[in-house]
């Protein structure tokens, strides 16, 4: 029970690999609070945990909208009085597409959810990591802008993934003096329904033809990871087994990223 009596909050936690990140926290302890825009997905994800006996609240709110993260920051808070570990894994993938044909609302979108919405998960939950004395957090952020560039039309989502590392770096010496840890981890090709949310446009123009004939992914022969892949390497980042890492982005991709 390496969460026992902490707190979590997971954004993004109806699918996906916050919905196995939730999950993996309540079997290790934690009281959970599921953060998303689908209620039906929160609350299948709560009936779970609760079927297991564990803890867990649903929060319905868009992690780009400051009064509604505020409302259920607070709503956690009188939930369950503290939060020790913060989850920022809501994203899209958006718009793929060349750079001229990208429309400046597109852009905006996806720099909205992704990159307004990691700052809007960490703005008004890291004063009550200080109070309650430290914590972690763990920034679900990409291969892509980090690792890999050869993602068709991915321009914005690579910046903003490259950007989520980024705020790692600078807040992992900001925030260690309140004893709270910030990592992230960069998945690359994983089985979850992200690819359903990509509109990709003009791929002929943006493509790099590269042709691996046995799999991009060298340590499973091109298939792709699970969420629980991610989950668990999450469950270490925001245990005290990771009492001395911060400021550390970590692959899970098996080995995808360094082939490209």
């Amino acid at each position: 029970m390496q969460l026992q009596a902490r707190v979590a909050l997971v954004t993004g936690g109806g699918s996906g690999i916050g919905k196995a990140t939730a999950i993996t926290f309540a079997r290790e302890g934690a009281k959970v609070a599921i953060l998303g825009r689908t209620k039906s997905e929160l609350d299948k994800t709560v009936a779970e945990i609760e079927a297991e006996g564990g803890s867990a609240v649903a929060l319905e709110a868009d992690v780009a909208d400051e009064d509604a993260m505020r409302a259920a920051i607070a709503k956690l808070i009188e939930t369950y009085g503290r939060l020790d570990v913060v989850v920022a894994n809501a994203g899209v993938n958006g718009v793929w597409a060349p750079i001229d044909d990208l429309s400046p609302d597109e852009w905006d979108k996806t720099i909205r959810i992704n990159l307004r919405g990691t700052y809007l998960t960490l703005h008004p939950t890291v004063p009550h990591m200080k109070e309650h004395g430290g914590g972690s957090i763990i920034i679900v952020s990409s291969i892509n802008g980090n690792r890999t560039f050869t993602s068709p039309g991915a321009t914005a989502y690579s910046a903003t993934k490259a950007a989520q590392v980024a705020i790692v770096q600078q807040l992992a010496v900001e925030l260690s003096r309140h004893k709270i840890r910030i990592n992230a981890v960069c998945p690359g090709k994983i089985d979850t329904e992200i690819q359903d949310n990509t509109s990709l446009r003009d791929e002929d123009e943006t493509a790099v033809p590269v042709d691996w004939p046995e799999g991009d992914i060298p340590l499973t022969e091109g298939a792709a990871g699970s969420s629980l892949d991610v989950a668990d390497v999450i469950l270490f980042l925001a245990s005290h087994r990771a009492r001395h890492v911060t400021g550390v982005p970590i692959f899970v991709d098996g080995a995808q990223s360094l082939l490209r």
